[in-house]
């Protein structure tokens, strides 16, 4: 009986071990189950210095080769291999020498060996960035996000009814693959108040609540969204998302605002972004004007606009850079190849800054020969003196002749932070030009020139070289390339994500093969195409993915599909979410009556101003504070998705906070100001905070509440503060 104990012991852990070699890849498995457990284990004594027995446990063509006594392992037959007969402690080989290894550990190189051995092609940094081995694997070439985009027909489905769109014709055939069925369509107020706060930021006001319950006609809803389209604060709502992913601050330093080294003229580009949503720029364009804006040729001679949007490569957080100048020169270039990467390509095209990338097939050589382009680039005056930081680059905003009539005239000059062709002026990198592989990232040990160009994964080996400036155009064209298999497709995931609250590929930053796979890859890659043939319109995008049966389905979902989907992968409901930091500051001003709708400038250090948040001065240092608390963007690195958490802090602000006081001081006045009778106030309150009428029971509880409080201002703020603080005002159905 304990023999077969522990024969079902061991089986149980060997069923484990399959189960996540199945789960990932091969390469995978690997990767996070067998390497680490050679590595800890094994390469102290088999390693590539003195191995003992002659055998090293370093490579697959090591494994196979073998030692004093043979081959290690023979592909696929773990019966046959020594390594499985040294761990499992055999009669004449026990390895490890010192102690057993588990029998988690056997079942995965049991498993290894079984699975053929995998062992991702990843060549020692060091020796591929010096003698230029690098080498992309088959499997590595057919990985999804590197393929073309597919154009797909949607799929047929039994259920043509409930399908308004191809959107929710892709979406339905994964549910009834499975045998689910999606949820029930929201009732007019949940998606009026849903589809407000997406595009808007902003609850709907009660007016638009009862003209919207008013219409019956055809095209009632698309009506709603086009004039939700229109408004300005849907270019601030959507130019806040675009912030996330751009590390946006006002200042670098609460110790420096406004000073040579800051980003004094930040706002700009913030005001930039809004203004391009508003303005539905095509995407091709937004992308180009951000990273080569000031290149672009403009009508007037001057691109303004162009300048201001290269804000987006002057906004990165590369530390002060006091003493060493060539490493801060090194990690203002690895900051741009970063958010370029991340925010374009859904690549993390930075992991080989010191060596090749572990898991995507990304080589040193491409990472500088990308460098390349932006150490070329300069968003520095200068790089400094050693005892302090180096000053921005400001760039004026008029031509060089009226600058010098404005300075003669002592009016002021708009400048902006952004950047210019050729390196940082007075340093080691002045002027365009490629650069060298950093051997484990450090600029005093360089290996071979790096001519710039595009990763080679998406752009081939044989690419025409740079011939002219810093490279930052051709880049910019280069990714606007209509074929080309990631712009597209990651735009359209973040805009769906945004709208779900979950993206098709639920690691919006992340297309590599740490990334998770495309729950709907086929309407992923209808959506890009969709979107490339619309002109890169992100407002045809939404109009597309608003006016589908997917978007407008109810937060309640039917049970049998809750059960087989909790994570709703399949997307057979809406997610309820809770509002972000700005929306909620947001919509407590705008319940009150007190909100500022005035547009761009310089931002405002005042919490208690009445501006929109995204006005509000962000400071990288200041991690304390309304922001930081509620969840706001980390203005330290890119942010593809917010956290949520949910911690006392935050109750206690809305329970004591100033700000919120005045909100449910001003709210109270709003609500006494409607007559006479407390029945109508609290049906008025419910609507402008909830979007819905109260219940009888919510009634008798309101009247009773003020008649203990008493009925007057007092008795009303406190009673506001408590329909402020209630969930149903922080969360959309």
């Amino acid at each position: 009986m304990a023999r077969l104990g522990l024969l079902s012991l061991l089986s149980c852990f060997f069923a484990a071990t399959i189960a996540r070699a199945e789960t990932f890849s091969a390469d995978d498995f690997f990767e996070r189950e067998v390497r680490p457990l050679l590595v800890e284990h094994c390469q102290k004594c088999h390693g590539d210095n003195k191995p003992k027995g002659g055998l090293r446990l370093t490579s697959r063509d090591w494994v196979l080769k073998g030692g004093d006594n043979g081959p290690a392992a023979v592909a696929g037959k773990p019966q046959d291999s020594l390594l499985i007969q040294a761990v499992r402690y055999g009669d004449t080989l026990q390895m490890p020498p010192k102690r057993k290894l588990s029998d988690r550990q056997i079942a995965t190189l049991t498993r290894w060996v079984q699975l053929g051995l995998p062992w991702p092609q990843r060549i020692d940094s060091a020796a591929a960035e010096e003698n230029g081995t690098f080498q992309i694997a088959y499997d590595q070439r057919c990985f999804w996000s590197f393929q073309p985009m597919k154009a797909v027909l949607p799929p047929q489905v039994r259920d043509t009814a409930w399908a308004k769109s191809d959107i929710d014709r892709f979406i339905l055939a994964g549910l009834e693959a499975k045998g689910l069925r999606s949820a029930k369509q929201a009732e007019k107020r949940m998606l009026l108040r849903r589809v407000t706060f997406d595009l808007t930021g902003l609850p709907p006001a009660p007016q638009e609540m009862e003209a919207f319950l008013r219409d019956d006609k055809p095209g009632a809803f698309a009506r709603v969204v086009e004039r939700l389209l229109a408004s300005p604060a849907y270019g601030e709502r959507w130019g806040r998302h675009w912030l996330d992913l751009v590390r946006y601050t006002d200042s670098f330093d609460a110790r420096g605002i406004g000073g040579e080294m800051d980003c004094a003229d930040a706002w700009r580009y913030r005001d930039w972004v809004v203004q391009a949503f508003n303005g539905d720029l095509p995407y091709d364009k937004f992308v180009t004007d951000q990273i080569a804006g000031d290149l672009v040729p403009s009508p007037g001679g001057l691109n303004r606009d162009g300048i201001i949007a290269t804000g987006f490569l002057a906004l990165g957080n590369w530390g002060g850079g006091d003493a060493d100048k060539e490493k801060l020169l090194t990690d203002i270039a690895d900051d741009q190849v970063d958010v370029v990467s991340r925010t374009f390509l859904g690549l993390t095209v930075a992991c080989a800054r010191c060596h090749d990338h572990k898991f995507d097939p990304i080589s040193t050589a491409d990472y500088y020969a990308l460098a390349g382009i932006f150490f070329s680039t300069h968003i520095l005056a200068n790089v400094g003196p050693k005892t302090n930081g180096p000053p921005m680059l400001r760039i004026p905003l008029v031509p060089s002749a009226e600058v010098e009539a404005l300075k003669k005239t002592k009016k002021p000059i708009p400048y902006a932070n952004g950047a210019q062709d050729g390196g940082v002026p007075g340093s080691p990198h002045a002027g365009t030009h490629d650069v060298r592989i950093h051997i484990r990232g450090r600029y005093d040990r360089l290996g071979p020139l790096a001519p710039r160009r595009f990763p080679e994964i998406l752009a081939g080996r044989e690419q025409k070289p740079i011939a002219s400036g810093s490279g930052r155009l051709d880049l910019a064209r280069w990714l606007t390339r209509p074929d080309h298999p990631l712009t597209a497709r990651v735009m359209v995931n973040r805009i769906w994500q945004q709208h779900f609250g979950e993206g098709i590929v639920r690691t919006p930053s992340n297309f590599g093969k740490l990334g998770r796979p495309p729950t709907h890859p086929e309407l992923l890659d209808w959506l890009a195409l969709e979107f490339v043939r619309s002109g890169w319109s992100i407002k045809q995008m939404h109009r597309l993915i608003l006016s589908s049966a997917t978007y407008q389905q109810s937060s309640e979902a039917m049970a049998e599909t809750l059960k087989s989907d909790p994570d709703n992968l399949l997307f057979g409901r809406m997610n309820r979410r809770r509002l972000e930091a700005e929306a909620l500051r947001d919509s407590m001003l705008a319940v009150s009556g007190r909100l500022d709708r005035a547009s761009g400038g310089p931002a405002v250090r005042d919490f208690a101003a009445p501006r929109r948040t995204l006005y509000l001065t962000t400071i990288r240092s200041d991690r304390s504070g309304f922001g930081p608390l509620f969840d706001a963007a980390d203005p330290t690195a890119p942010v593809d998705k917010r956290t949520v958490s949910t911690v006392a802090p935050q109750a206690l602000f809305l329970m004591n906070n100033p700000f919120v006081l005045a909100q449910t001081q001003a709210l109270a006045k709003r609500l006494l100001a409607i007559g006479t009778n407390d029945l109508a106030r609290i049906e008025h309150a419910y609507v402008l905070l909830y979007g819905r009428p109260p219940t009888a029971e919510e009634v008798g509880i309101g009247l009773d509440f003020l008649h203990r409080a008493g009925a007057g201002e007092r008795g009303w703020e406190e009673y506001g503060q408590a329909l402020l603080c209630a969930n149903e005002f922080s969360y959309v159905d």
